[in-house]
């Protein structure tokens, strides 16, 4: 499938759609508690039953044991959680170091992913930020790789360690791909009073604003694109990526698709393809923020900057959200609790406070997409179809929970 065809294409149609917005209000209202018990809500696709599984403050990821168990971080934590048979267990896993602790939660958050062989080797991937010694203002983001034995982490060691130190608000993400390398995303600042700042998605010797490629022990594989050319750091699998939020591999295609928060409008959804730019900060659909710092530190919304939408050599996303939704986490459905369901993509709202339904045609390309589960008005962050065919949520808030997706009976 030519999927720069399908992208330009995908584009085009939206560009026809939508109208230029700023973002919602900076400030938003916290999310409601989520009652304790079971909620019914319709949907197109038929009533949904939403399963709560509560106990859980800020919750980030979620990762799945072959057992069936549920791996869950939580923000500020490295102590990971577990929900067997849709029961929170009380006892933490630990055995990590603690992350720096932040107030921002696009730079509190911490990811984990299970080894492809974990029923051999039982390895588990943790990725967060670390404060730099001497320079707690600066962090940057790791992976630790370590061994699941009961509520221990054992053997657990840093196996990478960006080169990109930074003050400012970023993401990081990992996932396995079906080729079994472990794919590693890591935003790039886009505040002025951040170091380093938008620069490092286009800078070849920095890891910030990439997506990386590593095999399961950090090192870089041999077939990276960039290996051996000159100034680029050779774990760099693709460039010009403003803040990954989420990331999965199309069921079918095997390409890696991710998602990605835009500046003031312009959220993302791109297709990944080895060695392309994806364009930040030099083209994007939101826009830029003000580069007066005197804006920037004020809380309030900059003048704005509105840079082009395109450019030769740089890849336009697969399709945008305008206004945004603060994109976040996704995934594909291919169970079979939701056949009308089958084929779809599902991503995360957090200011949108949804989980919007992506729909393509027989093309491929996107034929519509829906908001579900407004009605609960959770800010979604991460989304994750388990192997039992439920979607599974986190929501992110301090009362916080991990939402369990069902055809209601």
């Amino acid at each position: 499938m030519n999927w720069s065809a399908l992208r330009h294409s995908a584009v085009a149609v939206l560009a026809l759609s939508f109208v230029l917005t700023g973002t919602a209000a900076w400030a938003q209202p916290p999310a409601p508690s989520l009652p304790d018990t079971p909620q019914e809500i319709d949907s197109p696709a038929g009533r949904i039953r939403v399963v709560p599984i509560k106990g859980l403050v800020y919750p980030w990821a979620l990762a799945f044991l072959p057992d069936g168990g549920i791996l869950v971080t939580e923000q500020n934590r490295t102590t990971l959680r577990l929900i067997r048979g849709g029961v929170l267990d009380p006892t933490p896993i630990t055995g990590l170091p603690s992350p720096i602790t932040s107030q921002r939660r696009d730079t509190a958050g911490v990811d984990v992913a299970v080894h492809p062989r974990f029923s051999e080797n039982q390895l588990v991937y943790v990725a967060f930020w670390k404060a730099k010694p001497g320079e707690a203002h600066l962090r940057t983001a790791v992976v630790y790789r370590a061994r699941l034995e009961e509520h221990q982490l054992t053997d657990a060691e840093e196996i990478f360690e960006s080169v990109s130190w930074t003050d400012g608000p970023s993401a990081a993400r990992i996932i396995f791909g079906p080729d079994g390398m472990l794919y590693l995303a890591i935003g790039a600042p886009g505040f002025q009073e951040s170091v380093g700042a938008t620069s490092w998605a286009q800078d070849p010797d920095q890891h910030g604003g990439k997506i990386l490629r590593l095999n399961d022990d950090g090192t870089v594989p041999a077939d990276n694109p960039f290996v051996g050319q000159g100034d680029y750091l050779p774990e760099i699998f693709a460039l010009g990526i403003r803040n990954a939020i989420g990331m999965a591999f199309h069921p079918q295609f095997g390409h890696l698709w991710e998602t990605e928060n835009g500046p003031q409008g312009g959220d993302e959804i791109n297709i990944i393809q080895s060695g392309l730019n994806y364009g930040w900060p030099v083209v994007t659909y939101g826009r830029a923020y003000s580069t007066d710092p005197e804006g920037a530190r004020s809380g309030l919304p900059p003048p704005t900057i509105q840079p082009p939408t395109a450019a030769p050599g740089m890849e336009e996303p697969f399709t945008y959200y305008k206004p945004s939704i603060a994109i976040s986490g996704m995934a594909f459905y291919t169970g079979d609790k939701f056949p009308e369901w089958t084929g779809d993509l599902f991503v995360g709202g957090l200011a949108g406070r949804q989980l919007s339904r992506v729909m393509f045609n027989a093309q491929g390309l996107e034929r519509r997409r829906e908001p579900l589960l407004t009605e609960l008005r959770q800010r979604i962050r991460d989304v994750k179809q388990g192997p039992d065919g439920f979607l599974y949520l986190t929501t992110d808030m301090e009362d916080g929970a991990v939402l369990r997706l069902e055809p209601a009976p």
